[in-house]
């Protein structure tokens, strides 16, 4: 029985044919020209005037908060439950995470519960869309006008995304993508950061790149990584982003069919297709076990496995982290809806290159499994 991975990218566009270009003129390394093309291609879609492509979504993160100047003791909002980058990005700074609880509804953070986490130390808020639906932005942008707060967007999973008709990655003071072969567009690896600030742009240009002194070269001022990102990696992310259109297109389609196939099983609850400022673009394909269902997520990726079907859990929440546990961070801090999402969320196959007969094993898979499974 062949095995169907959770995610499996399609690229059978012009990848192979700008590699070899790359390959062909020697230009591998981060100087070559697609770098430059694939930047300002990528930041056009999203609405920015500028993109600085890095290393992986991560980094991004990590040059993005450091160069807004965020560091020892300052606090960052940011929800609970997402992946650990979002935290650690601030927590490398000395800078502290203030954490906020989900929305059941659209998995994304409560922006209702961010106004009473405000205090004097507070310097930004971290917006991070998730598995396909965005935050409500307007929201935080109010606050952040209201407190005078910088905002970070990470939009690692919106390619192709909007709010209220607007890209995705276009809002705040500064935004992260994430080009990892999950993504709506992936380059294997790889991230880019976006600001419609010039001053802010070149920081994060020379964040990227071990703060090289602009006027003597191997002479530094700071302390930073090499976050580069390879002429190679933007030959791949050019040929996806001709794309882009396509891809969503087919993600909405293949979230339609799920949801169709899936809506008569008792103890699941489906994703939403739409709120009232974006239709759902599946970045993938999300399910979360009614509390009457005597399983968690593990239990469920267990049992697809059995069946050949790749699957994976939700984000583990920032506040049940054993790193910030044993550091002390989140001492006694509890969230409900966050935790039961990551208790009881996890995606099945949703991947690109899926094909309509892997999609109907799923289905039957999950089918089956249900049927193992105890309902209260």
């Amino acid at each position: 029985m062949e095995f169907i991975p959770v995610n499996e990218p399609l690229l059978n566009g012009n990848e192979k044919k700008y590699l070899c270009e790359c390959i062909d003129t020697g230009w591998i390394s981060s100087e070559g020209p697609f770098v430059k093309e694939f930047e300002k291609k990528m930041s056009a879609a999203a609405g920015r005037k500028y993109g600085i492509s890095v290393s992986n979504g991560t980094a991004a993160l990590e040059v993005a908060v450091q160069a807004l100047g965020i560091g020892e003791g300052d606090q960052v909002i940011m929800p609970t439950f997402t992946i650990i980058s979002c935290a650690m990005a601030v927590t490398k700074l000395g800078a502290v995470p203030v954490l906020v609880d989900s929305d059941i509804h659209s998995w994304n953070m409560n922006v209702d519960e961010i106004e009473e986490k405000i205090t004097p130390k507070t310097k930004a808020i971290m917006i991070v869309h998730l598995y396909g639906l965005p935050v409500d932005v307007d929201k935080i942008l109010e606050l952040a006008k209201k407190y005078d707060l910088k905002v970070i967007e990470d939009a690692a999973e919106m390619h192709g995304q909007t709010y209220h008709g607007k890209p995705c990655g276009s809002f705040g003071d500064i935004s992260t993508f994430s080009f990892y072969p999950n993504k709506h567009i992936t380059t294997g690896e790889g991230g880019m950061i976006m600001t419609d600030d010039e001053e802010l742009a070149e920081r994060c240009r020379m964040l990227r790149n071990l703060c090289f002194r602009q006027d003597v070269r191997y002479v530094h001022d700071e302390i930073s990584d090499n976050y580069r990102f390879t002429n190679l990696q933007a030959a791949v992310g050019l040929a996806q982003l001709e794309r882009l259109d396509e891809f969503v297109e087919r993600k909405r389609a293949m979230g339609k069919y799920y949801t169709e196939q899936l809506r008569h099983l008792k103890g699941l609850i489906l994703p939403i297709e739409r709120t009232e400022y974006a239709d759902n673009i599946y970045w993938v394909y999300g399910i979360v076990l009614e509390e009457r269902v005597e399983a968690d997520n593990r239990t469920m990726q267990k049992l697809l496995a059995e069946e050949g079907i790749g699957s994976r859990t939700f984000f583990w929440c920032m506040h049940e982290q054993p790193v910030y546990q044993q550091a002390g961070l989140f001492s006694g801090e509890r969230y409900a809806q966050a935790e039961y999402l990551a208790r009881k969320g996890f995606y099945i196959p949703s991947g690109l290159a899926l094909t309509m007969e892997q999609m109907d094993r799923v289905v039957a898979g999950v089918e089956k499994v249900m049927e193992r499974i105890s309902i209260r």
